[in-house]
């Protein structure tokens, strides 16, 4: 099987939510108390992901809210530079800065992000900032988790979201889950699930599953397909890490996807551009098995390279990882 997309679309994708900066430590094995330099790049799940897109050769769009400084002029320039349309990237004008968020390498297993996400601008996004003509232009609406963590970007998301239902646009929740934005574990499971049920497609770990559900304990893949099927959902993507992935669909198909063993240097940067090539095969027509082997190696590509955005992989370096291992 693979999933139909209206083709009369001059978008492939367009992104809404979070695009902020990522400042990589440049000194591996060691704690960030001893880390002195850091390197600059665009982070943020659903910038990461329309950048991805967009080097695989997608037609890439973005809705977000940046910080009128130096920070929100690199954003927009570099995703320009990665051939991402930014029309419908709007400037804050309340004085809200960029997120930033410094990453240590503290070794292969052990990484660590601190985030600074108070009063950023990605989560100021209005929705009266939210345009239906252009949200109509895409085969895909790509929604993050973090973007539902406040209002008014909730509010924003939610209405997005109904734009595309009513124009033909396939809603991909990507879950995204950042604990530190959001207030509680309850108001976290309230929104990731009314967001799920109303999407298309769903992208998650069983951890970020577990917290949609609002369990102490790893959840059952079973239960969670069973309850999203019941809604609009037309496939349930669950990574379980170096254990792969599995896609399942409403007739009770399950594909799985081994993942593809690398060197490690760090591990943020897998979720964003595992769900960029995932999206790239479903939107090329390549069938469920042949996705989740794009998302798994060009996961494994970016954890074994030093940034998430700019280590996002061409087709021509996924393929030939995948026909090495195969």
């Amino acid at each position: 099987m693979s999933l139909t997309f209206n083709q009369d679309k001059e978008f492939d994708i367009i992104a809404i939510g979070r695009a902020a900066i990522d400042l990589n430590a440049n000194e591996y094995n060691r704690p960030m108390e001893e880390t002195m330099t850091f390197t600059k790049y665009v982070g943020g799940s659903p910038a990461n992901i329309a950048i991805g897109s967009s080097k695989l050769g997608l037609k890439a769009g973005f809705i977000g809210k940046l910080s009128k400084d130096q920070h929100g002029n690199f954003i927009k320039q570099y995703m320009e530079e990665k051939e991402i349309d930014t029309s419908n990237m709007v400037y804050d004008t309340e004085g809200h800065k960029a997120g930033l968020t410094f990453t240590e390498i503290l070794s292969p297993e052990e990484c660590s992000i601190l985030m600074y996400r108070d009063q950023v601008a990605d989560l100021y996004l209005d929705s009266t900032e939210v345009n239906e003509d252009y949200i109509k232009k895409a085969k895909i609406l790509l929604v993050s988790g973090t973007a539902l963590a406040q209002s008014p970007s909730r509010e924003a998301v939610l209405l997005a979201i109904q734009y595309a239902k009513k124009n033909d646009v396939k809603v991909i929740f990507e879950l995204d889950h950042r604990p530190y934005t959001w207030k509680s574990a309850e108001e976290t499971a309230v929104y990731y699930s009314l967001v799920a049920e109303l999407s298309d497609v769903v992208i998650g770990t069983r951890d970020e599953y577990d917290v949609m559900e609002n369990l102490d304990s790893e959840g059952d893949n079973e239960k969670t397909v069973q309850h999203l099927f019941q809604h609009n959902t037309e496939l349930v993507v669950i990574k379980h890490g170096v254990d792969g992935s599995y896609a399942y669909e409403p007739d009770g198909t399950v594909h799985k996807g081994e993942a593809y063993k690398t060197k490690v240097l760090k591990t943020f940067g897998a979720g964003d551009s595992y769900a960029s090539a995932f999206l790239y095969a479903l939107v090329t027509g390549k069938d469920y098995e042949t996705a989740l082997k794009f998302g798994s190696a060009s996961a494994s590509i970016v954890v074994s390279k030093h940034s998430s955005s700019e280590a996002m992989p061409t087709v021509e370096e996924i393929e030939q990882l995948i026909r090495e291992r195969s």
